[in-house]
């Protein structure tokens, strides 16, 4: 099963691809921009295994000293694939945690009993399931009187003191750079204490706790707590935090950025994968690090890069531009400037296309995209019942009117992502519409209703909504697609709801891809044998229901291609981006412009779903709505090609193609 698309579509950039293989380049090198040791693996699951490999080897060294390994561990998202690895270790290697100390990095303030809390976190993924003494865990805790807190925090200062300090500090990072709840701010001295939290921490934090909301504090080990911590392991996988990680590893020291002070640590080490590493300089611009072993995407990255710096378009870059910024090695591979400049200005240009699907009757050397067949039979997966036209809304309207056989398929059915007001508007709606009719047989529908208001006037924070709730949520949203898809012009049999279990938990944690899943994906494309196929590669979805809807496709193909089939011999796949990101420049193999009328449809599709509009409950960190961030990627995309020299459009919708391995 194909489980790390994020890693697959960064491998293009990792840096031993780019440095020239002949000569033997000290790490120093390749790292000198870099002032906390910085590990990239290639998956998330590699460097899992190497960070439980150094920290199993400390505890059994403490073992055999007959000493107490003291580690203190958060509970972010980015530490449970930790916590897994450890925990498989005990049950199939008899790895002993014995000896362990637990310090638990911070706990939120104020709590009930009740509440969903960082320590139960931490017990749920990793300390029920090893054999580390309960006398030996320890905790903030979340629920003792205000006027205590101070002292709480000093004992608890105390406490990691009685035990020789801490060995081993292990965290993931905020987006904001916090590590443990040190807001930006945090001075280097700061110790245990209590802190309100901003609101982009606190919504990334409701997100790993998996509960809409959560307290307004937390008391948390301060900067120089972590600080003091023989070695400290900072974990981060996916997108989404790779300019946090640049910021953190390559930046100057600033209380503004917590993560940065790592920089000062004798022993720190930061661990990440390929989609993590991107922003890093010896990833995205390796020719200012050393030799580069160049290709076609590396060469349009530096002369993208070359165009953005010296503010000229492709064609005006001069031998002088390219000696003065690092890049004389080009003009040593093509002879001039010239030479490189006509051969990216065709490559980008080659990239615009207004046939997505195709030109038919027409020479395709330089298109994107095969003149044949046509019309092609097309599926536009979307993980939510709005990503297809957030994301390529105008590609879609280009495809239908252009002839070809569109289906969408709603891999999910987005129901958490309702509010309860919505539910609440189409409940009014269907009670006024039954007190039309004065029929014993509606008294279902008048007990239903009566039995769905009541539960949501006693809802509580962190509850789960009812199975009819859920259902409701849904259906609001299909209907929402379905007027979507018929604005779009394609017929409402083309319009597909696969409602992939592993997203049906209620809640923002989902269950694990699994072979019910891929089955799904797999029996509708068999049944429409895409010439087409068109799938998220938006990434930095905070939430992570894109990585796993898009795995399930390309998982379903992997077993489509190992059966065989033909109907893939003559299909593409093409990756989209939009409504989280965009995809850079130097990736982009097509490119879909549109003009002002149809961008402006493409928002009125968006607009049909309404109930992702104001009222949505996860819109992130950005405070646009999906439109507005839809239209300002596409017309920045434009804006782009523009500068370099090339045709200027309104907005440009961009897809990478994937290609099997």
């Amino acid at each position: 099963m194909r489980t790390n698309l994020s890693s697959q579509i960064s491998l293009n950039r990792v840096s031993t691809k780019y440095y020239k293989p002949e000569n033997t380049i000290d790490r120093s090198v390749l790292t000198r921009f870099e002032k906390i040791p910085t590990n990239i693996y290639e998956t998330m699951e590699e460097g899992v295994k190497a960070i439980a490999d150094e920290v199993i080897k400390k505890i059994q060294e403490k073992q055999r000293d007959g000493s107490f390994c003291t580690i203190t561990v958060g509970t972010g998202a980015s530490l449970r694939p930790l916590f897994t690895e450890l925990v498989r270790r005990h049950k199939e290697e008899n790895v002993s945690f014995r000896n362990v100390v637990i310090f638990n990095l911070y706990e939120y303030y104020p709590l009930t009993d009740t509440h969903n809390n960082s320590f139960k976190q931490l017990n749920e993924f990793l300390l029920k399931h090893v054999d580390i003494d309960p006398q030996n865990i320890f905790t903030p805790n979340g629920t003792i009187p205000q006027d205590a807190v101070i002292e709480h925090c000093q004992l608890y200062e105390q406490r990691i003191k009685t035990f020789g300090g801490l060995d081993i500090a292990i965290m993931g990072i905020g987006r904001e750079g916090n590590i443990g709840m040190n807001e930006p701010g945090s001075t280097a001295t700061s110790t245990t204490r209590l802190i309100l939290i901003d609101a982009t921490s606190r919504a990334e934090a409701a997100h790993n706790l998996g509960i809409d909301n959560i307290p307004p504090c937390s008391i948390t080990m301060g900067i120089s707590t972590i600080m003091n911590a023989r070695k400290v392991y900072l974990l981060a996988w996916g997108e989404e935090k790779a300019e946090t990680i640049k910021k953190v590893v390559e930046d100057k020291i600033s209380d503004m950025l917590p993560a940065s002070y790592l920089q000062m640590h004798q022993n720190a080490s930061v661990c990440i994968d390929l989609s993590t590493a991107s922003c890093l300089t010896r990833i995205q611009r390796p020719w200012l690090v050393t030799n580069c072993e160049w290709n076609d995407k590396l060469i349009r990255s530096a002369i993208v890069w070359l165009c953005l710096l010296t503010h000229k378009p492709i064609l005006k870059l001069t031998n002088k531009d390219y000696n003065e910024n690092g890049l004389s090695e080009l003009l040593a591979l093509y002879g001039s400037a010239y030479n490189v400049n006509i051969k990216i200005f065709n490559d980008l240009q080659h990239t615009i296309t207004g046939w997505p699907g195709g030109k038919p009757n027409a020479d395709d050397t330089y298109r994107p995209e095969r003149a044949k067949p046509f019309p092609k039979r097309v599926i536009v997966f979307s993980p939510h019942p709005d990503d297809d036209v957030i994301s390529m809304g105008g590609t879609i309207q280009r495809l239908v009117q252009q002839g070809h056989e569109v289906h969408v398929a709603y891999e999910t059915s987005g129901n958490i992502a309702v509010g309860d007001e919505e539910v609440v508007r189409f409940m009014h709606f269907i009670n006024g519409f039954n007190q039309l009719f004065d029929d014993n047989k509606n008294e279902v529908i008048r007990n239903k209703y009566a039995e769905i208001k009541q539960f949501l006037l006693q809802k509580k924070e962190g509850d789960i909504d009812t199975r009819d709730i859920l259902t409701i949520k849904g259906l609001i949203r299909r209907g929402e697609a379905r007027i979507a898809c018929t604005y779009n012009h394609i017929p409402l049999e083309r319009c597909h709801f696969l409602d992939l279990p592993f997203y049906e938990t209620g809640r923002i944690d989902k269950k694990p891809i699994s072979e019910a899943d891929i089955n799904i994906v797999i029996k509708l494309l068999r049944e429409i044998k895409p010439h087409q196929i068109y799938i998220a590669g938006d990434l930095a979805d905070p939430h992570g229901t894109h990585r796993v809807c898009t795995d399930a496709v390309l998982a379903a193909i992997d077993e489509e291609k190992d059966a065989g089939a033909e109907w893939l011999k003559e299909c593409r796949i093409w990756m989209y981006r939009g409504a989280w990101a965009e995809w850079e420049i130097e990736n982009i193999e097509m490119a879909v412009p549109l003009s002002p009328e149809e961008l402006r449809a493409k928002r009125s599709s968006i607009l049909k779903h309404q109930s992702q509009m104001e009222s949505a409950p996860f819109l992130g960190n950005d405070e646009r709505l999906f439109w507005q961030r839809s239209e300002d990627r596409n017309r920045a995309t434009a804006s782009l090609y523009d500068k370099l020299g090339l045709a200027c459009y309104e907005a440009m919708e961009a897809f990478v193609e994937y290609k099997p391995l």
